[in-house]
């Protein structure tokens, strides 16, 4: 029997996913027309023997978040519940807080996964792996290639070759450790919470989790962290191996990233989902590339969408429309001849006719195989950085404007064309 269990995390201030996330929990936000985590969801499902999946998180439960679980239970047949922690308690200290109902049923082993990944999600590969590896070990964690530079902001692996055994892991190291980095997708076995239970020297957190200290006049919540305090003293022990993948992979930390992932999962759709995917018909937008359109989308046969177009329920998408590399969500309304192009349009948004939003794509180097998306920084050299362009929900754009790399808040009326600025 198997478990997965999805971190979804919670609300946090400052994030590089807003406006987007004022609306919705950041992993209910739509990518390739099905909410972030669905593709988790879609794949834990297809594990052969999985008998429950579990969110944990900080969210407080809301009427969004229980309709997803209500409607992904009975699309794919199988039970999903989320547990919510009393604060923040990091990786490790989530599962650990809820390791009895993890281990409810006895389970032999369970994957972990953080919500604000895209991937193909081998874990049936993952779990061949781990059974062939004997049971010396407590987890397998799943690492991919990334370039010299770009490895410093991951968690790096230094690996056995003969035997796939973690020797070193370093967490975002300032000098190059290794050009495998962790992915944030694990298969532990249960003994794993012995390890998490157990402090080592170099942990500078108690591990009593749920026990709350009084400093300064404000309760303190114990956090533990898998990747800082676990995989750090576990390594060199033969209690870890790394599975290396070949398929895609990258984190969703922030907007422009979404539209990345998007591009990957519709690319994806043609193995998976290929009723997903719009086609070419009479009557019907011109379709190039990859596009996802909502069947309650209403579209002028005279558009032109692709590649790399998700098209949300009840969008309006007028004639002369030309949509590239954007997502368009619930209810927005795309007016005549307007442009869209590497942008995000919010929810119940308004574009006027022959108006341009357009914002500068963020994707990873085509050149070299290995580069990752970079972590955008909001401000670069005093001015915004380049990047999408993002419509809080309910903005609107009049006729004959051009909004560019910009960011427009929520509940916006726009009079004039704006470029590299944040619309507060």
């Amino acid at each position: 029997m198997l478990k997965a269990i999805i971190l979804i995390g919670g609300p946090q201030k400052g994030t590089r996913f807003r406006p987007l996330s004022f609306e919705v929990p950041k992993p209910l936000f739509p990518v390739a027309g099905v909410p972030m985590l669905q593709h988790h969801i879609e794949a834990c499902a297809q594990v052969p023997d999985m008998k429950e999946i579990i969110l944990i998180g900080f969210y407080q439960p809301n009427d969004e978040l229980n309709r997803f679980i209500s409607s992904a239970q009975q699309e794919l047949k199988i039970p999903i519940r989320y547990l919510q922690e009393f604060a923040a308690l990091g990786t490790g200290g989530g599962i650990y807080h809820f390791r009895d109902q993890i281990l409810s049923g006895g389970p032999a082993a369970f994957f972990l996964m953080n919500a604000d990944v895209c991937s193909e999600f081998p874990l049936q590969e993952m779990l061949r792996f781990h059974r062939q590896h004997g049971e010396n070990h407590c987890g397998v964690l799943l690492g991919t290639t990334a370039n010299r530079t770009q490895s410093l902001n991951y968690g790096c692996i230094v690996e056995n070759h003969e035997t796939n055994e973690v020797l070193h892991f370093v967490e975002k190291p300032s000098t190059f450790v290794s050009d495998i980095i962790n992915c944030g997708i694990y298969l532990f076995t249960p003994d794993i919470f012995g390890h998490i239970g157990t402090p080592s020297p170099d942990m500078f957190t108690c591990i009593i989790i749920g026990q709350e200290e009084l400093t300064n006049g404000k309760q303190m919540h114990e956090v533990i962290r898998l990747e800082q305090d676990i995989f750090t003293t576990l390594a060199g022990q033969k209690k870890l191996l790394v599975y290396k993948t070949q398929h895609f992979w990258s984190q969703i930390k922030s907007a422009g990233s979404a539209i990345y992932a998007s591009r990957l999962y519709l690319k994806q759709y043609h193995q998976t989902h290929p009723e997903r995917l719009a086609t070419n018909q009479d009557g019907t937008p011109k379709i190039i590339g990859d596009v996802y359109i909502h069947p309650t989308a209403n579209i002028d046969p005279s558009a032109v969408l692709g590649p790399n177009v998700s098209v949300g329920k009840g969008v309006t998408i007028g004639g002369g429309v030309r949509v590239r590399e954007s997502i368009i969500l619930h209810g927005a309304m795309l007016q005549d001849h307007c442009c869209v192009l590497n942008s995000i349009v919010g929810w119940d948004s308004t574009v006027g006719k022959w108006a341009r939003v357009e914002g500068t794509p963020s994707d990873p180097n085509p050149n070299d195989p290995y580069a990752k998306i970079d972590s955008e920084t909001l401000f670069r050299d005093g001015g915004l950085t380049p990047s999408i362009t993002i419509l809080g929900c309910n903005v609107n754009i009049p006729s004959e404007v051009i909004i560019r790399n910009s960011i427009v808040l929520p509940h916006k009326d726009l009079n004039r064309s704006f470029q590299n600025q944040i619309i507060l």
